[in-house]
C-alpha cells in the first residue's frame, strides 16, 4: 500500500502506473506502480545561492543589463546552462502584471491569406519581445461556408478561446479573419485590446486592417487601360461581398477618370472558384472584350482553362489579369500578372497596433480607426500592351 510510505517534505514525487494485459486473459490487468522522485526546479534564488550572489544580481544578468562585473556575468550564465534553468513565465506575469503574450485567433489556418498573416504577427512579436499563442477555430474546416452569416454559430465557439485567453493572461488579441467582412462578435467591454487583421470591426469598435481593395480596383483598371484595354470582362465573387464591391468601385472611378462608360453587363460574380473563371470568360468571351479582370487568380485560372480549352491564345488574342498574387499565378503559363494583395504588411500593421495599444493604454485603446494596406500589381506575361499593336 502507498499509504505505508514515509515521504520527506521536502521532496516531491511521481506515481507511474504501468498497466498491461496478461498474455490470453483479455479481462485481467496488472498493474505496476513505481515512485520517482522530481528534482528540485531550479529558481533564481538557487542560481544566486550557488554562485554567491543576490537574485537581483541574477535577474539583472537575465535581464541583459549592463550593471554587473564580466566575472560575475560569466559566472552565472555558466550556472544557468548547466542547472537548464527556465524562468517561471507565470510567476514573472503576476509580479509584473504583464504575460507580454498575444493570443492570435485565426478562423481557419486552411483558408488562403491567413497563413502568412500569421507568420509576420509572430515575427514583429518575436522581434519586440512577446510570445505568441495560436488559437485555430477551424471554422471552414467544420462548417464550410455555412457560418459565414451566422454570427451565433461564430460566438458559440469564440466564447470559450476568449475565456481561455484571459485565463492565461493574455495582454492582447488579434483575430485573423478568413475573409473581408464586418465582424461584431467581441464585448466591447473586454478587458485587454483587440486588433482585427484582414477583417473591419463593425462600428468601428475595435482598430482594424484590410486590403485597400478600393485602390486595388482602381490601379487594376488603370494597369489595364494604360496597356489600350478599353473592353474588357469582370470576374468578381459574389455581388453582397465587401472584397467584391470596393474593387468594383475602385474600378468604376478610374474607368470615370478615362471617360470609358461603365458596362454592369460584362461583370460575372462568381464564388472565388475556378470554375467560376471558366463559367464567367465563357459567358463574356462573345462581347468584343480584348481583356478579363478576375478578382482572385483562382477564377483566373479557370479562365485559362476555358482559353486553353477553346484554343485561345492567353496574353495575345486575350489579355488576363488575377488578384491576390497565389502562388499559381507564376506558375502558370504564361505567367498571370495579378494585383498582389501584401499579407505579410497585414499581419505587421496588426501587430505594431495592438503592442502600441499595449504599451500605451492611454491612447492605444481608443484605437478604432481602420488601416488600409496597398495592393502591388506583379506583371507577367499574362496582359498584352495593344497599343503596340
Amino acid at each position: 500500500m502507498i499509504n505505508d510510505y514515509h515521504f520527506p517534505v521536502d521532496h516531491c514525487y511521481v506515481c507511474v502506473i504501468y498497466c498491461m494485459y496478461c498474455a490470453g486473459t483479455a479481462n485481467k490487468i496488472t498493474i505496476a506502480c513505481e515512485l520517482r522522485e522530481i528534482s528540485d526546479v531550479i529558481t533564481i534564488k538557487e542560481i544566486a545561492k550557488r554562485c554567491n550572489v543576490s537574485p537581483s544580481t541574477v535577474s539583472n544578468i537575465l535581464n541583459g543589463k549592463s550593471n554587473v562585473g564580466d566575472k560575475t556575468r560569466q559566472r552565472v550564465l555558466e550556472c544557468v546552462e548547466e542547472t537548464g534553468y527556465q524562468p517561471n513565465f507565470y510567476a514573472q506575469s503576476i509580479r509584473s502584471k504583464s504575460s507580454r503574450t498575444i493570443s492570435i485567433i485565426t478562423e481557419d489556418l486552411t483558408v488562403f491569406g491567413t497563413n502568412p498573416v500569421v507568420e509576420s504577427i509572430m515575427a514583429y512579436c518575436d522581434d519586440n519581445n512577446y510570445r505568441t499563442i495560436l488559437m485555430n477555430l477551424r471554422l471552414y474546416s467544420k462548417w464550410k461556408s455555412t457560418w459565414f452569416h451566422d454570427d451565433e454559430k461564430v460566438k458559440s465557439e469564440l466564447k470559450p478561446i476568449l475565456q481561455e485567453a484571459l485565463s492565461i493572461r493574455v495582454n492582447g488579441i488579434i483575430y485573423v479573419a478568413g475573409h473581408c467582412r464586418l465582424i461584431d462578435y467581441f464585448p466591447k467591454n473586454y478587458p485587454v485590446p483587440i486588433v482585427i487583421s484582414y477583417g473591419q470591426s463593425k462600428d468601428n469598435a475595435f482598430p482594424s486592417v484590410i486590403i485597400d481593395d478600393e485602390k486595388g480596383g482602381y490601379d487594376t483598371a488603370k494597369y489595364m487601360i494604360s496597356k489600350g484595354h478599353k473592353e474588357f470582362g469582370i470576374i468578381a465573387g459574389a455581388p453582397d461581398n465587401l472584397h467584391t464591391i470596393s474593387r468594383l468601385l475602385g474600378l468604376q472611378k478610374a474607368l470615370y477618370e478615362e471617360g470609358i462608360p461603365y458596362n454592369p453587363d460584362l461583370v460575372f460574380y462568381g464564388d472565388w472558384k475556378r470554375e467560376a473563371g471558366y463559367r464567367g470568360t465563357k459567358k463574356l468571351i462573345g462581347n468584343g472584350i480584348t481583356a478579363v479582370f478576375c478578382m482572385n487568380d483562382a477564377m483566373a485560372a479557370g479562365a485559362y482553362d476555358y482559353l486553353y480549352e477553346t484554343g485561345i491564345s492567353i496574353g495575345k488574342d486575350l489579355s488576363v489579369i488575377g488578384y491576390d498574387n497565389m502562388e499559381l499565378a507564376e506558375y502558370l503559363r504564361p505567367g498571370l500578372t495579378t494585383n498582389g494583395i501584401q499579407l505579410s504588411d497585414i499581419g505587421k500593421k496588426s501587430a505594431e497596433i495592438l503592442i502600441n495599444s499595449i504599451q500605451r493604454p492611454d491612447k492605444g485603446n481608443r484605437e478604432t480607426s481602420v488601416h488600409k494596406v496597398p495592393c502591388r500589381i506583379f506583371e507577367r506575361e499574362s496582359v498584352e500592351d495593344i497599343n503596340l499593336r
